[in-house]
C-alpha cells in the first residue's frame, strides 16, 4: 500500500516541479526585455525579477527536482520489475533530458545574475517549450505503456512542435 502513497507523492513533487521549470524561463524573459528600458527602470525591474528567480529556484524548483528523484529512485526500488518493461527507458531518458533543461535553466539564471545576456527573449520563448514537450512524452509513455504507441507518439510529439513554433511566430508578428 504505501508503493500509491509514493507514487501519490511523487505525482504531487512532479507538479511543482514542472511550476518551476515552467515560470523560470518567463522570468528571464521579462528580466530580457527589460533591457530596453531606461537605465533606472532596467535596474529595478531586472533586480526584483533576479529575486523571484532565485526564490523559485531554489524554493521550489531545486527541491521539488530533487523529491522528485529521490522518489523515483525508491519507487523503482520497490518495484525493480518495472525497469524490464521497454517504455521504462525511454520515461527514463525523457526523463534525463528533464533534468538537463533543468541544469540549463540554472546555468541561464547564473548569467542572468552577472548580467550575462546570451540569449534574446525569443530564444527564451522557445527554449521555455521544452518541458511541454518533454512533459507530453512522458505523461504518454506511462500513461499507455506501449512501443507501438511510442511511434505514435513521436509523431504527435513532432506535431506538437510545430504547432508551437507557429504560435511562437504568430504571437512574436502580433507583438510588432
Amino acid at each position: 500500500m504505501h508503493y500509491y502513497y509514493l507514487k501519490a507523492v511523487h505525482i504531487i513533487f512532479i507538479v511543482a516541479w514542472f511550476a518551476g521549470l515552467f515560470y523560470m524561463p518567463r522570468l528571464f524573459i521579462y528580466t530580457i526585455e527589460a533591457n530596453d528600458k531606461p537605465a533606472q527602470e532596467k535596474a529595478a525591474i531586472q533586480n526584483q525579477l533576479i529575486i523571484m528567480a532565485s526564490r523559485l529556484l531554489f524554493g521550489i524548483t531545486w527541491p521539488a527536482g530533487v523529491i522528485t528523484f529521490l522518489i523515483g529512485v525508491l519507487l523503482v526500488w520497490n518495484n525493480p520489475g518495472v525497469l524490464r518493461e521497454g517504455y521504462m527507458h525511454f520515461k527514463l531518458f525523457f526523463v534525463f533530458l528533464l533534468y538537463g533543461y533543468h541544469f540549463s535553466l540554472h546555468a541561464i539564471f547564473n548569467q542572468l545574475k552577472k548580467g550575462v545576456y546570451r540569449y534574446s527573449s525569443q530564444q527564451i520563448r522557445i527554449w521555455n517549450e521544452v518541458p511541454t514537450l518533454l512533459l507530453i512524452s512522458i505523461v504518454f509513455l506511462i500513461v499507455v505503456k506501449s512501443s507501438l504507441s511510442m511511434v505514435w507518439g513521436v509523431l504527435g510529439l513532432i506535431a506538437v512542435s510545430v504547432a508551437i513554433m507557429a504560435g511562437i511566430r504568430v504571437y512574436k508578428n502580433l507583438r510588432k
